[in-house]
């Protein structure tokens, strides 16, 4: 099954992680959480980019800490439900497209990603383009999955993914303009965050 499939369907199940109750959005938090908040380094004038925005979980954390924040998603259902969620935010703007095929207009002082990452089977090229992407002293924060499946397996149906591992993320960093800085780890995943 395709990625747009899979998580559209989430939604038509009612999956739905920001409507989560406080004991799931605990659990959520062992992927990327206050760590990875404050890693961020928002100071409330910066220009913000989130590459996997989903229903807007870590949306409705970020988006009271910043300038502006741009969400780019590629399952219309999830756009759809993210605007639904995160409405009292003025300062959000959404895109429904492939990450890999949008050109955006701007650039960005901070470039997050968390549980997206394992969806491309071509990192080195969205790192390239996340670099790309972040103005100078720029902060890249990642978050990657400890969990090595090439499948996300729902029971009913399977979604092919490509694990990461923090070695193969910070070669890839370390070929472009960026450098990392700090690995953290939570319980299920590893946070990577790089500076340019």
């Amino acid at each position: 099954m395709d990625v747009i499939n899979h998580y559209d369907l989430l939604i038509d199940e009612g999956n739905d992680p920001f409507r989560d109750p406080p004991v799931l959005q605990e659990y959520m938090s062992r992927w990327d959480g206050e760590r990875f908040i404050e890693a961020l380094e928002l100071t409330g004038n910066k220009r913000v980019l989130e590459v996997g925005i989903g229903t807007g979980r870590l949306a409705g954390k970020v988006a009271p800490l910043c300038l502006s924040l741009t969400g780019i998603d590629i399952s219309p259902k999830t756009i759809k439900r993210a605007k639904e969620n995160l409405k009292e935010h003025k300062n959000i703007s959404f895109i429904c497209d492939d990450f890999n095929d949008y050109q955006f207009t701007g650039t960005f002082d901070v470039v997050y990603s968390s549980l997206t990452m394992m969806h491309f089977r071509d990192k080195k090229q969205i790192i390239s383009k996340i670099d790309a992407l972040l103005n100078k002293d720029g902060i890249f924060c990642l978050s990657i999955d400890k969990n090595r499946s090439e499948y996300i397996d729902m029971g009913i149906r399977k979604v092919r993914i490509y694990p990461d591992s923090p070695d193969n993320i910070k070669s890839l960093i370390s070929a472009t303009a960026m450098s990392v800085e700090t690995v953290l780890e939570t319980d299920n995943a590893y946070i990577i965050v790089s500076k340019k």
